[in-house]
């Protein structure tokens, strides 16, 4: 029984080991950026008092939630093509399937989150401050955390409780699809729940998400005019490009999986890669580097640090004299 050996993650199942370098050198460099713009994010909002506004209270919780899933299973995966080390245990793979969907849910609400913000912002702006507080803000992410930290957790027992007769998970961690492939009974039932879950946990955020944009792209061409509405338009269109990345394969895969459409293996995993870690590298840049107040705070604090470095050289000089 693999629940008390553990399990042999495979990433790409069929790919030749000529490719082993360029995947794994394209992992380690996903994860550099992500821990690099992710951090960035999560500092520049923590550091300075003038981003305490709900809506960078919200990126630094998809901050967080990006920088934590991305820590979970990354570092693995590139062991397993550096050093040939693709074992996990039996609790670290179900670790890793509580994570993938306590944190990818939350990702869902946080998106959410940012919709609403927006919605009210625009359409709704002489009564912003009232409704859109740092106080209900952060109740809100709160109450996500813990509402998809028990999604996690029901999904991970779930996964826990079935024996499997295989080790051998074919992709990049431990995801629900993947563990449940290595059942020995039959897991229809529990596929059936967890797709049900999934599906409640991604449709109807992206169902508010989509009718809020739609509204607030109303709004800009009844009210703005010109480069107003061209800036307007190119922000709303890279905000949907995200999050139709995040929503679209990841329910597609949801839906495959459930009629059993066989997909290449290969092609299945670089689908998962794709909606999960390419969002995880954008979101820092499309909902917070791209603000003019994150602008403005890392060019003084960049200003800030040249300028301590040029009054120090002077001194430096005048002791070495």
């Amino acid at each position: 029984m693999a629940n008390h050996t553990g399990f042999i993650l495979l990433g790409f199942p069929s790919l030749a080991e000529r490719f082993d370098v360029p995947v794994s050198v394209a992992l380690f460099l996903v994860y550099l950026i992500s821990l690099f713009s992710n951090v960035t994010v999560i500092v520049l909002i923590t550091c300075h008092r003038r981003l305490y506004q709900p809506m960078y209270l919200v990126i630094l919780n998809l901050a967080i939630s990006d920088l934590l899933f991305d820590t979970v299973t990354l570092p693995k995966i590139i062991a397993k093509y550096w050093f040939e080390d693709g074992y996990i245990s039996f609790a670290g793979c179900i670790f890793q399937v509580f994570c993938a969907h306590t944190l990818g849910s939350l990702d869902s609400y946080i998106l959410l989150l940012m919709a609403i913000d927006r919605y009210v912002a625009i359409c709704k702006p002489l009564r912003y401050p009232s409704i859109v507080t740092n106080r209900r803000t952060g109740l809100l992410c709160c109450f996500f955390w813990v509402f998809t930290m028990l999604i996690g957790l029901v999904v991970a027992f779930l996964d826990a409780d079935v024996p499997f007769c295989q080790n051998t998970v074919r992709s990049c961690y431990c995801t629900n699809s993947g563990v449940l492939s290595l059942a020995c009974g039959d897991v229809t039932v529990l596929k059936r729940l967890i797709f049900g879950i999934a599906m409640f946990v991604h449709l109807l955020p992206l169902a508010f998400i989509l009718f809020s944009y739609g509204v607030i792209i109303k709004v800009v061409i009844s009210q703005s005019q010109g480069d107003n509405r061209r800036k307007a338009f190119y922000t709303c269109a890279t905000h949907l490009c995200v999050i139709g990345l995040y929503f679209v394969p990841r329910i597609f895969v949801y839906i495959a999986n459930q009629v059993k459409l066989i997909l290449n293996e290969d092609i299945n995993v670089l689908i998962l890669c794709i909606y999960t870690y390419v969002p995880h590298m954008a979101n820092p840049i499309i909902y917070c580097l791209r603000t003019k107040e994150i602008r403005r705070t890392l060019k003084n604090l960049i200003k800030r640090r040249i300028l301590m470095k040029t009054q120090h050289i002077p001194v430096i000089n005048t002791i070495a004299r």
